[in-house]
């Protein structure tokens, strides 16, 4: 964390805001869920990208903690995390990698697969370098992406013996990707149980084929929101919930106030003709991501607010180019366009907080209502 002095109109624009009493509550909250179905938070740290956001969302400095990106497991690993899981498969190109990572800093980073031809490219590195990777066979949820189907037994079991003979399996990974696509309760409710059903299938298999299974490891944000109950799983994986954003608040895994992070923009101009106001925040600092757009409230390129974060009504970032942010009123709405003079500042809460967020290498810390003056570095890259 590092120190600046001013206020929002002493900032560089287009920037992020991060609400940290709103990400503080976000973490609480989840925390506090999870305790009561009885499992572990392992929160995913590719959306934050960000020691001072992880310190906040773990159990301890040194974890537990999920990472998308090797670049963030020697960032995470180098800050002193050392509970962490790559939750993407594994190529075998990466493993000296891994392996760099788990020695550099004795991190004890665990790698996922699902296929035979993995694991024994994990098997063999392996045996041939003195170090039996942990790995986590990843199980299709729900047909959204990777993974072995629970159903597929005799896959499961090839891939876990390989495993148990060169490396070390240490269980099954699932994530409900289609749980991102629903918006009824019930229908959630349904994904989460089925996601644990899965991978409570996964885990007897192995279990049953005389193999380990001590983690039993799901999670994506809406099923943690709905699940009933989690017997049978040792830990969930969730990371936007942390910072929440207007897909997620369309999904209902989070409310519009939840969402702890914002663009500052600045006003650079207007089309009055046309009922535009023109900002310097355009998709390289919004993102292209366009997810609302499916969802039965489309918010363009993200939500308009004021200084405080208050949204206008009905003021959406309507279209964006690379530098250039167009807001309008929403379609249909009878909302006045609000006076923003030119250099007027006003904050957008983003559509995805992961594409928004990997357009920075910051944060400003907002806390109280006003800017902290403190700034929480960022990462990119793999």
């Amino acid at each position: 964390m590092v120190e600046e002095s001013g206020g929002l109109d002493a900032l560089e624009t287009p920037c992020l805001l991060l609400d940290s009493d709103r990400l503080k509550a976000n973490v609480a909250a989840m925390r506090a869920r999870l305790d009561g179905l009885g499992v572990v938070l392992r929160p995913h740290l590719k959306t934050a990208k960000s020691r001072d956001v992880a310190r906040i969302a773990m159990a301890s400095e040194a974890g537990p903690a999920t990472v998308s990106t090797l670049r963030e497991a020697e960032y995470f690993a180098e800050g002193g995390v050392r509970d962490l899981i790559y939750a993407v498969g594994i190529a075998p190109q990466k493993l000296e990698r891994v392996g760099r990572i788990r020695r550099a800093w004795r991190t004890d980073l665990a790698i996922i697969l699902d296929s035979v031809e993995q694991a024994q490219a994990v098997a063999d590195w392996s045996r041939r370098n003195g170090d039996r990777l942990p790995v986590l066979i990843e199980v299709d949820a729900d047909g959204h992406r990777s993974g072995v189907t629970p159903q597929d037994s005799a896959r499961l079991v090839a891939i876990g013996r390989v495993l148990a003979e060169g490396a070390s399996l240490r269980g099954v990974l699932l994530h409900a990707g289609d749980s991102y696509g629903l918006s009824d309760p019930g229908a959630l409710r349904a994904a989460a149980e089925a996601e644990r059903t899965a991978a409570v299938t996964a885990a007897a298999t192995l279990r049953d084929a005389g193999l380990p299974c001590p983690v039993v490891s799901v999670g994506s944000t809406p099923t943690a929101r709905y699940a009933d109950r989690l017997d049978g799983i040792t830990e969930v994986r969730a990371g936007v919930f942390m910072i929440g954003d207007l897909f997620q608040a369309g999904v209902g895994s989070c409310a519009v106030d939840d969402i702890a992070l914002t663009v500052l923009a600045t006003v650079i101009g207007h089309q009055r003709e046309k009922g535009w106001i023109i900002t310097d925040a355009g998709w390289m600092a919004l993102s292209r991501d366009r997810g609302t757009a499916r969802q039965a409230v489309d918010q363009g390129y993200g939500v308009a607010c004021d200084r405080a974060g208050r949204p206008y009504p009905d003021l959406i970032v309507r279209d964006a180019n690379q530098e250039h942010g167009i807001l309008a009123v929403r379609t249909g709405s009878a909302a006045a366009l609000p006076d923003l003079p030119v250099g007027a500042r006003l904050r957008i809460l983003p559509n995805h907080a992961c594409a928004t967020g990997a357009q920075h290498d910051r944060y400003h810390e907002i806390a109280g209502g006003h800017l902290t003056g403190a700034v929480w570095p960022r990462i990119n890259g793999w």
